[in-house]
């Protein structure tokens, strides 16, 4: 699958310590009318880091259900832990998303070396497009454009 175009990175609306589903459906039926070509869900902006896996698994599963196939869903799925990582997609494609997007993780600062064994390790264990996410200024890591350049040759990194 070939992502492009405006694809919004949605905020996880919240009432008193809950998913407000009402909120992030209306948040998502708004992006859809205003044209976008794709919804990020959990990502960092949807504070995916801080969601249980149950509230990330119900914040995909609407999002999914909202979008009804009109556009991709992309489901961040970051993790310090690449097992994490793992789990986190599985359930993510369980939930229906079109693609994951992983950031590399945070703190750890691993390697060039351990960057692409992190994304690769992903990509070689689930049939969903990646999109790799380097924010150097929120996880502590810069992924080098010589070491995205070695990942882009996996069929699942998009």
């Amino acid at each position: 699958m070939n992502f492009q175009g405006v694809m919004t990175a949605i905020v996880t609306p919240m009432q008193e310590g809950s998913i407000d589903e009402g909120g992030l459906r209306n948040l998502i039926r708004t992006q859809l009318e205003s044209g976008v070509e794709g919804i990020v869900a959990c990502g960092s902006t949807g504070e995916g880091a801080t969601l249980s896996k149950g509230e990330h698994n119900y914040v995909l599963e609407i999002a999914v259900d909202e979008a009804l196939g009109r556009v991709p869903v992309i489901a961040g799925i970051g993790s310090r832990s690449t097992h994490a990582a793992l789990d986190l997609a599985e359930r993510a494609r369980t939930a229906g998303v079109s693609g994951l997007l992983v950031v590399t993780p945070a703190y750890n600062k691993p390697t060039q070396h351990g960057l692409e064994t992190h994304f690769a390790t992903i990509a070689e264990n689930t049939d969903l497009p990646v999109c790799l996410y380097n924010v150097p200024g929120r996880t502590g890591i810069d992924l080098k454009p010589e070491t995205v350049l070695r990942l882009a040759a996996h069929r699942n990194i998009v």
